[in-house]
């Protein structure tokens, strides 16, 4: 399931030749080659993301497999939040009792960030006054940076989920030097299916999943992919992967045995690297895949 399957590399050319699929459908299109990344296989669920490769561009390389590699458990990830919410499995009427069964908050929210639910651990936190609030029926958080951000990643749900990422696909709810707490936003404006379950829902919120869960690969290929992606040096790779543990620069100097001085100048250079200019930004980034520089 890891592994792509790349048709020029596991089809010899006399098949390819001999295919009818080839010769009558993608040769005509210019297509030369086509990547499979399968994407979830249950008894009831198979699918898969398949990427064809036109003849300007030549055959599938490295480099695409190695990008299909990164965004893989993001593309998993998506899809099993949204196997939550699918109407297919999920029905209106027992939307709240499927919620309730889920150990991570779960706020359906408007474009405005007014609550429509909340499942039974969402309102636990908010009667505890852990890092979110309902305040007056609308969802925020304790901290004004992250309540802030917060906000933008739902407006953004709302009206442009492709920049989600770039506005706090995972925004950190507490302080640095507190136990951390993230809200993962979900845009549900894609689909008429997720409308049914709240018809004026624009945004999932998932609070307190444990940030590694964001990738589903082990940890000494997720400083890999960092390294490749940001041109970070094992040192700053090593940094980071424990930044997305939740760490402040005490932890993290704490957890690699290091000076907090040493953290703080491997973020300086991790910083420059993804082109972002705090801790919370970094998450972000790292989490999508996307650097500014």
């Amino acid at each position: 399931m890891n592994e792509p399957y790349v048709a020029s590399r596991q089809l010899s050319p006399d098949y390819l030749r001999r295919s009818p699929y080839v010769q009558r459908c993608l040769k005509p299109l210019g297509i030369v080659d086509v990547m499979h990344q399968f994407l979830m296989r249950t008894p009831s669920h198979f699918s898969e993301l398949v990427i064809g490769r036109h003849k300007q561009h030549g055959a599938i390389t490295d480099r695409e497999i190695e990008i299909g590699a990164l965004l893989l458990p993001h593309l998993r990830r998506a899809i099993t939040i949204s196997n939550v919410l699918d109407a297919r499995t999920v029905e209106s009427a027992r939307m709240a009792e499927v919620l309730d069964t889920l150990r991570c908050g779960v706020v359906l929210t408007d474009d405005k960030a007014t609550i429509l639910h909340a499942n039974r651990a969402a309102e636990h936190m908010f009667g505890t006054g852990a890092a979110v609030q309902g305040t007056r029926g609308v969802l925020s958080a304790k901290s004004s940076a992250a309540a802030h951000e917060l906000r933008k990643a739902i407006r953004v749900a709302a009206n442009n989920e492709v920049m989600l990422g770039k506005a706090g696909l995972a925004v950190r709810l507490t302080e640095p030097e507190a136990r951390p707490i993230f809200a993962h936003v979900l845009p549900m404006n894609g689909s008429q299916q997720r409308a049914r379950l709240q018809p004026q829902a624009a945004a999932a919120i998932f609070i307190g999943a444990p940030i590694r869960a964001a990738f589903d690969v082990p940890p000494g290929e997720t400083k890999e992919n960092m390294r490749r992606q940001f041109g970070l040096t094992k040192a700053e790779a090593d940094v980071a992967a424990e930044v997305l543990k939740g760490g402040g620069r005490d932890a993290v100097a704490a957890q690699l045995g290091v000076s907090v001085t040493t953290v703080r100048t491997h973020l300086t250079h991790i910083f420059e690297k993804t082109g972002v200019r705090r801790q919370a930004e970094l998450v972000s980034i790292l989490l999508s895949g996307e650097g500014h520089g």
